[in-house]
Protein backbone atom coordinates (compact mmCIF):
# COMPACT_ATOMS: atom_id res chain seq x y z
CA UNK A 1 0.00 0.00 0.00
CA UNK A 2 1.12 3.90 -0.79
CA UNK A 3 0.01 7.17 -0.15
CA UNK A 4 -1.27 7.45 -3.31
CA UNK A 5 -4.04 4.71 -2.34
CA UNK A 6 -5.19 6.49 0.98
CA UNK A 7 -6.63 8.92 -1.76
CA UNK A 8 -3.80 11.83 -0.65
CA UNK A 9 -3.82 14.77 -2.63
CA UNK A 10 -0.78 14.93 -5.50
CA UNK A 11 0.36 18.30 -3.63
CA UNK A 12 1.02 16.04 -0.43
CA UNK A 13 2.18 13.13 -2.34
CA UNK A 14 5.03 15.47 -3.24
CA UNK A 15 5.57 17.05 0.15
CA UNK A 16 6.01 13.07 1.33
CA UNK A 17 8.35 12.44 -1.98
CA UNK A 18 10.56 15.38 -1.44
CA UNK A 19 10.77 13.91 2.68
CA UNK A 20 11.57 10.63 1.18
CA UNK A 21 8.06 9.31 2.84
CA UNK A 22 6.84 6.47 0.77
CA UNK A 23 5.33 3.57 2.46
CA UNK A 24 2.49 4.71 5.45
CA UNK A 25 2.95 3.09 8.42
CA UNK A 26 -0.25 0.47 9.92
CA UNK A 27 -1.65 3.65 11.79
CA UNK A 28 -1.42 5.71 9.02
CA UNK A 29 -3.40 3.26 6.87
CA UNK A 30 -6.60 3.26 9.33
CA UNK A 31 -6.24 6.62 10.00
CA UNK A 32 -5.93 8.12 7.24
CA UNK A 33 -9.26 6.91 5.07
CA UNK A 34 -11.52 7.35 8.25
CA UNK A 35 -10.42 10.86 8.85
CA UNK A 36 -10.43 11.51 4.76
CA UNK A 37 -14.52 10.08 5.32
CA UNK A 38 -15.14 12.76 8.07
CA UNK A 39 -15.46 9.94 11.04
CA UNK A 40 -14.75 10.83 14.58
CA UNK A 41 -11.70 9.05 15.43
CA UNK A 42 -10.03 7.59 18.78
CA UNK A 43 -6.58 5.97 17.90
CA UNK A 44 -4.52 4.59 20.64
CA UNK A 45 -1.03 4.66 19.34
CA UNK A 46 2.08 5.44 20.79
CA UNK A 47 5.34 7.69 19.86
CA UNK A 48 7.13 6.63 16.78
CA UNK A 49 4.38 4.79 15.13
CA UNK A 50 3.68 7.73 12.21
CA UNK A 51 0.83 9.34 14.42
CA UNK A 52 1.38 12.82 13.97
CA UNK A 53 1.52 12.45 9.80
CA UNK A 54 -1.91 10.38 10.62
CA UNK A 55 -3.81 13.43 11.22
CA UNK A 56 -1.99 15.92 9.44
CA UNK A 57 -2.43 14.47 5.88
CA UNK A 58 -5.93 14.37 5.81
CA UNK A 59 -6.83 17.35 7.79
CA UNK A 60 -4.20 19.15 5.09
CA UNK A 61 -6.01 17.41 2.02
CA UNK A 62 -9.30 18.40 3.79
CA UNK A 63 -8.37 21.90 4.62
CA UNK A 64 -6.63 22.49 0.85
CA UNK A 65 -9.45 20.57 -1.15
CA UNK A 66 -12.23 23.36 -0.47
CA UNK A 67 -13.38 26.38 0.62
CA UNK A 68 -13.63 27.35 4.35
CA UNK A 69 -17.67 27.28 5.59
CA UNK A 70 -16.40 30.86 7.31
CA UNK A 71 -13.86 33.12 6.26
CA UNK A 72 -11.32 34.24 8.29
CA UNK A 73 -12.00 31.14 10.92
CA UNK A 74 -9.24 29.04 12.24
CA UNK A 75 -10.17 25.66 10.51
CA UNK A 76 -8.10 22.99 12.61
CA UNK A 77 -6.98 22.58 16.08
CA UNK A 78 -4.34 20.34 17.62
CA UNK A 79 -3.66 20.33 21.58
CA UNK A 80 -0.94 18.44 22.64
CA UNK A 81 0.47 18.30 26.21
CA UNK A 82 3.62 20.27 25.67
CA UNK A 83 5.62 23.27 23.83
CA UNK A 84 8.17 20.56 22.42
CA UNK A 85 5.25 18.82 20.48
CA UNK A 86 3.17 21.88 19.66
CA UNK A 87 7.03 22.96 17.74
CA UNK A 88 7.61 19.68 16.58
CA UNK A 89 3.97 19.26 14.94
CA UNK A 90 3.87 22.77 13.20
CA UNK A 91 7.91 21.74 11.56
CA UNK A 92 6.49 18.66 10.83
CA UNK A 93 3.22 20.39 9.03
CA UNK A 94 5.36 22.72 7.13
CA UNK A 95 7.41 20.08 6.03
CA UNK A 96 4.29 17.81 4.50
CA UNK A 97 2.34 20.82 3.67
CA UNK A 98 5.54 22.63 1.77
CA UNK A 99 4.06 22.51 -1.93
CA UNK A 100 0.35 24.05 -0.41
CA UNK A 101 -0.86 27.30 0.64
CA UNK A 102 -1.39 26.82 4.07
CA UNK A 103 -1.02 28.25 6.92
CA UNK A 104 0.00 27.19 10.73
CA UNK A 105 1.25 28.98 13.91
CA UNK A 106 1.94 26.94 17.06
CA UNK A 107 1.12 28.40 20.30
CA UNK A 108 2.80 27.48 23.98
CA UNK A 109 3.74 29.10 26.99
CA UNK A 110 6.82 30.54 28.60
CA UNK A 111 6.72 33.55 26.59
CA UNK A 112 7.08 37.27 26.40
CA UNK A 113 4.15 40.11 25.78
CA UNK A 114 5.74 40.69 22.44
CA UNK A 115 5.13 37.01 21.59
CA UNK A 116 2.09 36.87 22.73
CA UNK A 117 0.70 40.32 20.59
CA UNK A 118 2.11 38.61 17.40
CA UNK A 119 0.29 35.39 18.31
CA UNK A 120 -3.14 37.25 18.77
CA UNK A 121 -2.45 39.55 15.34
CA UNK A 122 -1.72 36.00 13.76
CA UNK A 123 -4.99 34.79 14.84
CA UNK A 124 -7.02 37.43 14.50
CA UNK A 125 -5.35 37.97 10.99
CA UNK A 126 -6.40 34.18 9.27
CA UNK A 127 -4.14 31.43 10.36
CA UNK A 128 -5.81 27.91 9.24
CA UNK A 129 -4.23 25.82 11.57
CA UNK A 130 -3.30 26.40 14.61
CA UNK A 131 -1.34 23.92 16.95
CA UNK A 132 -1.69 24.59 20.74
CA UNK A 133 -0.74 23.90 24.65
CA UNK A 134 -3.92 24.08 26.54
CA UNK A 135 -3.08 26.89 29.06
CA UNK A 136 -1.93 29.18 26.08
CA UNK A 137 -4.84 28.41 24.02
CA UNK A 138 -7.71 29.19 27.13
CA UNK A 139 -5.60 32.59 27.68
CA UNK A 140 -6.38 33.70 23.63
CA UNK A 141 -10.05 32.14 23.80
CA UNK A 142 -10.93 33.78 27.17
CA UNK A 143 -10.01 37.82 25.68
CA UNK A 144 -12.47 36.70 23.09
CA UNK A 145 -10.79 37.08 19.98
CA UNK A 146 -10.00 33.71 18.72
CA UNK A 147 -12.54 33.12 15.22
CA UNK A 148 -13.20 29.50 15.22
CA UNK A 149 -16.82 29.70 14.41
CA UNK A 150 -15.66 27.91 11.14
CA UNK A 151 -13.77 25.11 12.89
CA UNK A 152 -14.03 21.82 10.80
CA UNK A 153 -11.77 19.93 12.66
CA UNK A 154 -10.03 19.46 16.46
CA UNK A 155 -6.99 16.72 17.32
CA UNK A 156 -6.46 16.20 20.96
CA UNK A 157 -2.89 14.34 20.52
CA UNK A 158 -1.41 12.35 23.27
CA UNK A 159 -4.52 12.70 25.39
CA UNK A 160 -3.23 10.54 28.57
CA UNK A 161 -0.15 12.78 29.11
CA UNK A 162 -2.43 15.86 28.74
CA UNK A 163 -4.44 13.86 31.51
CA UNK A 164 -1.23 13.45 33.93
CA UNK A 165 -0.28 16.65 33.46
CA UNK A 166 -3.83 17.64 34.66
CA UNK A 167 -4.73 19.38 31.34
CA UNK A 168 -8.50 17.62 31.26
CA UNK A 169 -10.56 20.34 33.17
CA UNK A 170 -8.91 22.59 30.47
CA UNK A 171 -9.46 20.52 27.71
CA UNK A 172 -13.30 20.52 28.28
CA UNK A 173 -12.83 24.27 28.78
CA UNK A 174 -11.81 24.44 25.68
CA UNK A 175 -14.49 22.76 23.73
CA UNK A 176 -17.13 24.93 25.27
CA UNK A 177 -15.64 27.62 22.87
CA UNK A 178 -15.68 25.54 19.60
CA UNK A 179 -18.36 24.66 17.26
CA UNK A 180 -20.42 21.84 18.20
CA UNK A 181 -20.24 20.15 13.97
CA UNK A 182 -16.80 19.51 13.84
CA UNK A 183 -14.69 16.44 13.04
CA UNK A 184 -12.37 15.10 16.41
CA UNK A 185 -9.76 12.94 16.34
CA UNK A 186 -8.26 12.09 19.03
CA UNK A 187 -5.14 9.82 20.13
CA UNK A 188 -3.15 8.79 23.24
CA UNK A 189 -0.63 5.68 23.94
CA UNK A 190 -3.11 4.56 26.43
CA UNK A 191 -6.56 4.29 27.32
CA UNK A 192 -7.27 4.63 31.03
CA UNK A 193 -11.00 4.88 31.76
CA UNK A 194 -10.95 8.88 32.19
CA UNK A 195 -9.91 9.19 28.81
CA UNK A 196 -12.89 7.15 27.48
CA UNK A 197 -15.43 8.96 29.23
CA UNK A 198 -13.75 12.25 27.78
CA UNK A 199 -14.19 10.37 24.24
CA UNK A 200 -17.42 9.59 24.96
CA UNK A 201 -18.17 13.03 25.69
CA UNK A 202 -16.36 15.24 22.66
CA UNK A 203 -16.53 12.36 19.70
CA UNK A 204 -19.52 10.89 17.90
CA UNK A 205 -19.33 7.82 16.60
CA UNK A 206 -15.83 7.23 16.19
CA UNK A 207 -13.59 4.24 14.43
CA UNK A 208 -11.65 3.06 16.86
CA UNK A 209 -7.89 2.11 15.85
CA UNK A 210 -5.62 0.43 18.48
CA UNK A 211 -1.97 0.31 17.59
CA UNK A 212 -0.07 -2.13 19.43
CA UNK A 213 2.42 -1.19 21.51
CA UNK A 214 5.84 -1.63 19.60
CA UNK A 215 8.75 -3.19 21.56
CA UNK A 216 12.02 -1.87 21.25
CA UNK A 217 13.62 -1.74 17.85
CA UNK A 218 15.66 -4.19 16.74
CA UNK A 219 18.99 -1.85 16.60
CA UNK A 220 18.75 -0.93 20.08
CA UNK A 221 21.24 -2.65 21.85
CA UNK A 222 19.73 -3.03 25.74
CA UNK A 223 21.69 -3.36 28.79
CA UNK A 224 21.06 -2.85 32.47
CA UNK A 225 23.32 -1.96 35.04
CA UNK A 226 22.31 -3.71 38.79
CA UNK A 227 23.78 -0.81 41.09
CA UNK A 228 23.24 0.81 44.58
CA UNK A 229 21.90 4.14 44.29
CA UNK A 230 24.64 5.84 45.74
CA UNK A 231 26.83 3.74 43.23
CA UNK A 232 24.78 5.30 39.96
CA UNK A 233 26.77 8.55 39.36
CA UNK A 234 30.14 6.60 39.42
CA UNK A 235 28.84 4.33 36.53
CA UNK A 236 27.47 6.88 34.81
CA UNK A 237 30.75 8.85 34.20
CA UNK A 238 32.53 5.67 33.90
CA UNK A 239 30.51 5.14 30.93
CA UNK A 240 30.60 8.82 29.79
CA UNK A 241 34.48 8.51 29.27
CA UNK A 242 34.50 5.30 27.87
CA UNK A 243 31.79 5.19 25.20
CA UNK A 244 32.36 6.81 21.91
CA UNK A 245 28.72 8.12 21.69
CA UNK A 246 28.56 11.50 20.32
CA UNK A 247 24.49 12.17 20.93
CA UNK A 248 23.35 10.92 24.46
CA UNK A 249 20.41 11.75 26.36
CA UNK A 250 20.06 10.62 29.86
CA UNK A 251 16.32 10.43 31.47
CA UNK A 252 16.33 11.06 34.98
CA UNK A 253 12.45 10.66 36.82
CA UNK A 254 12.00 14.29 38.16
CA UNK A 255 13.78 17.76 37.50
CA UNK A 256 15.49 18.42 41.11
CA UNK A 257 17.22 15.23 39.66
CA UNK A 258 18.08 16.68 36.48
CA UNK A 259 19.39 19.88 37.99
CA UNK A 260 21.95 17.86 40.37
CA UNK A 261 22.92 15.46 37.86
CA UNK A 262 23.92 17.81 35.09
CA UNK A 263 25.47 20.29 37.51
CA UNK A 264 27.36 17.06 38.65
CA UNK A 265 28.34 16.04 34.74
CA UNK A 266 29.37 19.75 33.74
CA UNK A 267 31.51 19.98 36.97
CA UNK A 268 33.72 16.92 35.80
CA UNK A 269 34.11 18.80 32.50
CA UNK A 270 31.10 16.97 29.86
CA UNK A 271 29.18 18.83 27.75
CA UNK A 272 25.87 18.96 28.52
CA UNK A 273 22.82 20.66 29.39
CA UNK A 274 19.44 20.06 31.50
CA UNK A 275 15.97 20.29 30.06
CA UNK A 276 12.90 20.54 32.18
CA UNK A 277 10.35 22.35 32.93
CA UNK A 278 12.13 25.58 34.71
CA UNK A 279 14.01 26.60 31.98
CA UNK A 280 11.80 29.39 29.44
CA UNK A 281 10.94 29.15 26.06
CA UNK A 282 14.21 30.15 24.73
CA UNK A 283 16.33 28.53 27.13
CA UNK A 284 14.87 25.27 25.75
CA UNK A 285 15.08 26.09 22.04
CA UNK A 286 18.36 26.96 22.45
CA UNK A 287 19.47 23.70 24.31
CA UNK A 288 17.43 21.70 21.63
CA UNK A 289 19.22 23.77 18.74
CA UNK A 290 22.87 22.70 20.44
CA UNK A 291 21.94 19.29 20.60
CA UNK A 292 20.54 18.80 17.33
CA UNK A 293 23.79 20.88 15.65
CA UNK A 294 26.04 18.85 18.24
CA UNK A 295 27.84 21.08 19.69
CA UNK A 296 26.03 19.94 22.90
CA UNK A 297 26.79 16.05 23.85
CA UNK A 298 24.96 14.92 26.39
CA UNK A 299 21.63 15.83 27.11
CA UNK A 300 19.73 15.34 30.80
CA UNK A 301 15.89 15.63 30.59
CA UNK A 302 13.27 14.09 32.29
CA UNK A 303 9.99 12.73 30.64
CA UNK A 304 8.93 15.68 28.86
CA UNK A 305 11.13 15.04 26.26
CA UNK A 306 10.60 11.64 25.83
CA UNK A 307 7.57 12.21 24.26
CA UNK A 308 8.47 15.10 22.10
CA UNK A 309 12.07 14.95 21.07
CA UNK A 310 12.25 14.06 17.72
CA UNK A 311 15.67 13.55 16.64
CA UNK A 312 16.84 10.33 13.99
CA UNK A 313 20.59 9.80 15.01
CA UNK A 314 21.01 9.79 19.19
CA UNK A 315 23.63 7.06 19.91
CA UNK A 316 22.99 6.15 23.63
CA UNK A 317 19.98 6.60 25.75
CA UNK A 318 20.44 5.98 29.56
CA UNK A 319 17.60 5.66 32.13
CA UNK A 320 19.23 7.07 35.51
CA UNK A 321 16.60 5.36 36.79
CA UNK A 322 13.90 2.67 36.04
CA UNK A 323 10.70 4.61 34.49
CA UNK A 324 7.97 3.86 37.11
CA UNK A 325 5.07 3.26 34.11
CA UNK A 326 7.09 0.54 31.70
CA UNK A 327 5.32 1.86 28.69
CA UNK A 328 7.41 5.07 29.32
CA UNK A 329 10.31 2.44 29.05
CA UNK A 330 9.23 1.67 25.35
CA UNK A 331 9.30 5.40 24.58
CA UNK A 332 12.59 6.72 26.41
CA UNK A 333 14.36 3.33 24.71
CA UNK A 334 13.10 4.73 20.93
CA UNK A 335 14.57 7.66 21.28
CA UNK A 336 17.75 5.49 20.04
CA UNK A 337 18.19 3.47 16.85
CA UNK A 338 15.61 5.46 14.72
CA UNK A 339 15.47 5.48 10.85
CA UNK A 340 17.14 2.11 10.53
CA UNK A 341 19.82 3.30 12.90
CA UNK A 342 21.87 1.24 15.41
CA UNK A 343 21.48 2.39 19.29
CA UNK A 344 22.47 1.83 22.42
CA UNK A 345 19.91 2.22 25.99
CA UNK A 346 21.14 1.29 29.04
CA UNK A 347 19.30 1.58 32.61
CA UNK A 348 20.16 2.08 36.28
CA UNK A 349 18.52 -0.19 38.28
CA UNK A 350 19.42 0.16 42.04
CA UNK A 351 18.00 -1.76 44.80
CA UNK A 352 14.62 -0.58 44.86
CA UNK A 353 13.50 -0.67 41.35
CA UNK A 354 14.01 -4.27 40.64
CA UNK A 355 10.05 -5.35 40.77
CA UNK A 356 9.56 -2.13 38.27
CA UNK A 357 12.12 -3.32 36.41
CA UNK A 358 10.64 -6.68 36.36
CA UNK A 359 7.17 -5.47 35.21
CA UNK A 360 9.40 -3.57 31.78
CA UNK A 361 10.47 -6.93 31.16
CA UNK A 362 7.72 -8.63 31.37
CA UNK A 363 6.23 -5.85 28.96
CA UNK A 364 8.62 -6.33 26.42
CA UNK A 365 8.48 -9.87 26.67
CA UNK A 366 12.50 -10.95 27.50
CA UNK A 367 15.13 -10.00 29.93
CA UNK A 368 17.66 -7.02 29.15
CA UNK A 369 21.12 -8.09 29.49
CA UNK A 370 22.31 -7.10 33.00
CA UNK A 371 26.27 -5.75 32.35
CA UNK A 372 28.89 -6.62 34.82
CA UNK A 373 30.15 -3.62 36.90
CA UNK A 374 32.85 -1.47 35.35
CA UNK A 375 36.59 -2.25 36.93
CA UNK A 376 37.37 -0.81 39.83
CA UNK A 377 33.55 0.22 41.19
CA UNK A 378 32.05 -2.53 43.64
CA UNK A 379 29.97 -5.17 42.78
CA UNK A 380 25.75 -3.66 42.99
CA UNK A 381 22.88 -6.11 44.26
CA UNK A 382 21.63 -9.50 43.35
CA UNK A 383 18.72 -8.43 40.96
CA UNK A 384 15.58 -10.15 42.30
CA UNK A 385 12.84 -8.87 40.33
CA UNK A 386 9.98 -10.79 41.95
CA UNK A 387 11.03 -9.10 45.16
CA UNK A 388 12.78 -6.12 44.67
CA UNK A 389 13.92 -5.70 48.03
CA UNK A 390 16.80 -3.73 48.79
CA UNK A 391 20.19 -5.10 49.57
CA UNK A 392 22.66 -4.43 52.13
CA UNK A 393 25.20 -7.40 52.66
CA UNK A 394 27.37 -6.14 49.53
CA UNK A 395 26.44 -2.72 49.35
CA UNK A 396 28.70 0.40 50.15
CA UNK A 397 28.91 1.69 53.32
CA UNK A 398 29.81 5.50 52.49
CA UNK A 399 30.89 7.38 49.83
CA UNK A 400 29.91 7.27 46.38
CA UNK A 401 28.72 10.02 43.35
CA UNK A 402 26.70 13.21 43.89
CA UNK A 403 24.62 13.01 40.75
CA UNK A 404 20.75 12.36 41.83
CA UNK A 405 20.75 14.14 45.29
CA UNK A 406 18.36 10.84 46.12
CA UNK A 407 20.89 9.83 48.50
CA UNK A 408 21.44 5.89 48.34
CA UNK A 409 20.96 5.24 52.34
CA UNK A 410 21.06 1.70 53.46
Amino acid sequence: MDFHSLGISDDLLQGLDAMNIKVPTPIQQQAIPAALGHRDLIACAQTGTGKTAAFLLPLIDVITGYRPKEEGSIRALVVVPTRELALQIDQQMQAIAYYTPITSIPLYGGSDGNTFDQQKQALTSGVEVVVATPGKLLSHLNLGYVPVKGLEFLVLDEADRMLDMGFIDDIKRIIKFLPAERQTLMFSATMPPVIRELAKQVLHDPVEITIALSKPAEGVDQQAYVVYDMKKADVLENILRSNEATSIVIFAGRKVEVKNLNRHLQKRGFSCSGMHSDLDQSERESTMLAFRNRKLRILVATDVVSRGIDIDDIDLVINYDVPKDPEDYVHRVGRTARAARKGTAITFVNEKEMREFGRIEALIGYEVKKMPMPAGLPPGPAYDPQGGKRETRNGPRRGGGRGSGRGGRR
